[in-house]
């Protein structure tokens, strides 16, 4: 059983209040991935890419600006290379000793496709980031997650949903503190003939880390943009020529084999026209989309029990141009997307050349690259030897980018709600444009205001977030909850940001914590007569108590006897020593000073045995009396109106109540002040007639 309740005292400091996000790649660009998320001492890093446009070393993200030492979660939300291609340098190449996430279809297809980057990267071994070998053993260091499995990381919880985009493509939430952040990575909103859309959160995230990819363009209508496509590869092979169709190994490629294939189907006098898949990595990708067929949509999950969609009829696997006979129309599927090297870039510049071949670019092109630069209709293109080409072949652009447009972004949003929005993964001017569009879009709604952000690369931004703070009662605190107004007396426990209040006993059941005592005992020479020890330690506690079973008074001098003052202090005399015993706090500390202090006095001061006075007996009655006339000259007769009851006398003061025990000399009142006089009186007066319980 469990309640909560808010703590009265000042709050424990704790770290800052500020969360800070940190792009180190994607800012104000396309490419690399990468953003450091800090908040209340917790370091996550999300997505670790490559550059397309760039290699080497340049190609990664700015990891010197953080100590990988120092980061405590890393999560990466698909296999692309712009999000997902520096990774085995991290794993491998930093002291990097936290944990890593993906979901099972990210590993799966991280591994052949990073591979496969590394085969047919143009630059010296020198340059290149991390070998195959590497690769492998960063795999180890990987963990799986399912979607919409809660993982609690150190204090981190996180879980993830579909985002569309690609096969096992995550969006991650992340909550640190009771503060929720949503990361997108790469999404999309719009179902297509093998993805299904990505999922609408069902928690509101306080942030939410948005790819900003289109700006503020809209997509155009997905029948329309099919026609066009197959339209187009139908006139290019139609009039003798060859169609180049660059695209990543997986993602696209696998959306576009579906449209080809079945178009060709529709289509007999195609028939004699080969299609080919230009992939190294085609059957082993392949064989992982088959495997995951249920992270699909429902379309590909029911025709799966007719027949496997992804054994294309239409369809021939290209492993290397050795095997590719180049005779006649036909059409290629190659990878990379942006013809940066590899297949796709040695097939353009052979084909570029002829006005009859063309080339469909169906996916977003980054800067720096040859898939973007032919998009500019130039004359010429140089060729990876360094030879200049006419470019007579056509170039056509239409977009198959699995990335939402500027309505899937607005109505995204608009469901969510969040405070703030952070823009990442988009050119500088596509940013701009969409922060400005989202702001005017909701700068005349009274019940919501929209924060946007669009960081550049390595400049934080920094949000505060100051929650309150909730203590949560346990154990046999919250067996018996306390009365309203009533305070909680316990131990404060931080355990991930939680907080929880505890009785010393159940500090075991709760945490990793116990509760010790430390026994303290001290021996101290006394040689009078234990009624001498008794006479003292009356006049220091006001009452003892004898745990021995005859009255200290009638033993001898050599006899032992124990007594016990303070409800804490026992002392034991025993042949010619006092050995004192208790157990170790500030007040029993306290007490035990006091006794030792006054069997000094007395070793030192003895009285004869006959000189002793007896003590002085006073019934409960007289301090009774005594107590009602002092409270009474301090506060007014009308404050003791109240009589008696069962050993306990109520007062009323100032509209304010206080009770004394008087077998305890307890005083309990809401009001401290008033407490601290009441108690003072009691126990002063208590000291002055020395009464002992009858």
């Amino acid at each position: 059983m469990a309640s909560k309740r808010k703590t009265e005292s000042q709050a424990p400091a704790e770290e800052s209040d500020i969360l800070q996000i940190r792009p180190l790649g994607a800012g104000q660009e396309v490419g690399r991935s990468c953003h450091l998320l800090e908040f209340k001492g917790k370091k996550i890093l999300l997505d670790c890419g490559i550059h397309p446009g760039m290699s080497g070393m340049a190609s990664l993200p700015y990891l010197d600006m953080i100590e990988p030492e120092e980061i405590d979660l890393m999560l990466v939300s698909h296999f692309h290379l712009d999000h997902a291609g520096g990774l085995p340098y991290f794993l491998q190449k930093t002291p990097f000793k936290g944990r890593c996430f993906m979901t099972h279809a990210t590993k799966a297809i991280y591994r052949w496709l990073l591979s496969d980057y590394v085969k047919v990267s143009n630059i010296a071994s020198d340059d290149q980031l991390y070998t195959d070998s590497d690769i492998e053993k960063s795999m180890e260091k990987i963990e799986t997650i399912n979607f919409h499995q809660e993982v609690n990381a150190n204090g981190v919880r996180f879980w993830c949903y579909s985002a569309g985009h690609v096969l096992g493509a995550a969006m991650f939430m992340i909550e640190i503190a009771g503060v929720k952040i949503l990361y997108t990575g790469d999404y999309s909103r719009q179902e297509d003939r093998h993805l299904m859309c990505a999922e609408m959160p069902s928690v509101k995230p306080d942030i939410v880390i948005i790819e900003s990819t289109y700006g503020t363009h809209i997509h155009e209508n997905r029948e329309e943009r099919e026609h066009r496509f197959t339209s187009l590869v139908h006139d290019i092979v139609n009039r003798g020529g060859r169609c180049l169709i660059p695209a990543f190994a997986l993602g696209r490629a696998q959306e576009l084999l579906l449209i080809l294939d079945e178009y060709w189907s529709n289509h007999p006098e195609l028939h004699d026209i080969p299609i080919y898949y230009a992939s190294q990595l085609a059957k082993k990708c392949m064989s992982v989309y088959q495997t995951y067929i249920n992270a699909m949509n429902e379309k590909i999950r029911r025709q799966i029990t007719m027949s496997n969609p992804f054994v294309f009829k239409h369809i021939i696997n290209l492993k290397n141009m050795e095997q590719f006979d180049d005779i006649g129309p036909s059409v290629v599927l190659a990878s990379p997307g942006m013809m940066q090297s590899g297949l796709s870039r040695e097939l353009f510049e052979g084909w570029c050349t002829d006005k009859r071949n063309g080339c469909i670019i169906a996916g977003y092109c980054v800067e720096g690259t040859l898939a973007k630069h032919v998009l500019s209709e130039p004359n010429e293109i140089v060729s990876l030897g360094g030879q200049k080409l006419p470019l007579k072949c056509s170039v056509d652009y239409i977009s198959f980018s699995a990335h939402a447009d500027y309505k899937q972004t607005s109505e995204f949003l608009r469901e969510l709600k969040p405070a703030h929005v952070v823009l990442v993964h988009g050119e500088m001017n596509e940013m701009a444009r969409l922060k400005a569009a989202l702001m005017r879009e909701y700068e005349d709604d009274p019940d919501y205001k929209m924060e946007v952000h669009n960081p550049r690369n390595t400049v934080s931004i920094e949000l505060h977030f100051r929650g309150e703070k909730i203590a949560k009662v346990v154990g046999d605190l919250a067996a018996d909850p306390p009365k309203q107004d009533h305070k909680v007396s316990g131990i404060l426990v931080k355990r991930n940001f939680n907080y929880h209040i505890v009785s010393p006993k159940d500090l075991q059941s709760y945490t990793d914590l116990a509760m010790s005592t430390v026994s303290q005992k001290m021996s101290v020479v006394f040689t009078g007569p234990a009624s001498l020890l008794a006479y003292f330690l009356t006049q220091l506690a006001g009452d003892i108590k004898y745990l021995s079973t005859e009255a200290a008074s009638s033993r001898p001098t050599n006899s032992s006897v124990t007594v016990q003052v303070f409800g804490s202090v026992t002392i034991t005399l025993s042949q010619g020593v006092a050995y004192i015993e208790w157990t170790a706090n500030p007040v029993t500390d306290m007490y035990a000073d006091a006794v030792i202090a006054v069997i000094l006095r007395a070793e030192q001061q003895p009285i004869p045995a006959k000189a002793i006075p007896p003590p002085l007996k006073v019934d409960r009655a007289h301090f009774q009396e005594c107590l009602l006339e002092t409270l009474s000259n301090m506060f007014g007769p009308e404050c003791t109106s109240k009589v008696f009851q069962r050993d306990r006398l109520t007062l009323n003061i100032d509209e304010k109540t206080a009770v004394i025990n008087l077998d305890t000399l307890d005083v309990l009142c809401e009001d401290e002040p008033l407490k601290q006089v009441i108690h003072s009186v009691v126990a002063r007066l208590h000291q002055a007639i020395n009464p002992i319980k009858i």
